[in-house]
């Protein structure tokens, strides 16, 4: 029985669309456009506990695209998961929070965004794959060189 309570527990409660909204605000002219529109796509990684050992995590994306300075379309969307995540050393904490989660949260956001964005009637844009673990050490660094102390002369 005292093995099992020692043994390392990540499972997946639950994988959710927390938030999701979309803003056409050009709309019908902006269909009329024939230029190609430029994007640009935001994400953002947050974590927060829920219960003991349970937390919550999830993948933020922004998409916003422009047609020289009207905005085609602006989506908002925060995909999140209920993960269970107990007996491991607190230096493993992050970095399953920071890649592996992550990982497992982002293709249902990817599916929703390009759904949303089809279901709007512009054509299909589709989030690239993203290398969490990259991201979660370059998070990493910053944070390191930020906490490091400026020493002048």
């Amino acid at each position: 029985m005292a093995d099992q309570q020692l043994n390392p527990v990540f499972q997946i409660q639950r994988v959710y669309l927390k938030e999701a909204s979309l803003e056409q605000p050009n709309s019908p002219a902006i269909f009329l456009e024939q230029q190609q529109p430029a994007i640009d796509i935001q994400l953002g990684i947050a974590a927060e506990t829920v219960a003991d050992g349970v937390f919550e995590v999830s993948v933020t994306c922004t998409v916003q695209t422009k047609v020289q300075d009207k905005t085609v379309f602006l989506i908002e969307a925060k995909q999140a998961g209920i993960f269970e995540i107990r007996n491991l050393p607190q230096e493993q904490l992050g970095p399953i929070m920071g890649i592996a989660c992550p990982q497992i949260i982002y293709p249902y956001l990817r599916g929703n965004v390009a759904d949303l964005i089809q279901r709007a009637g512009f054509p299909p844009v589709h989030l690239a794959e993203i290398n969490f673990q990259a991201m979660y050490e370059q998070q990493q660094m910053q944070q390191d060189a930020a906490a490091s102390p400026i020493i002048t002369q």
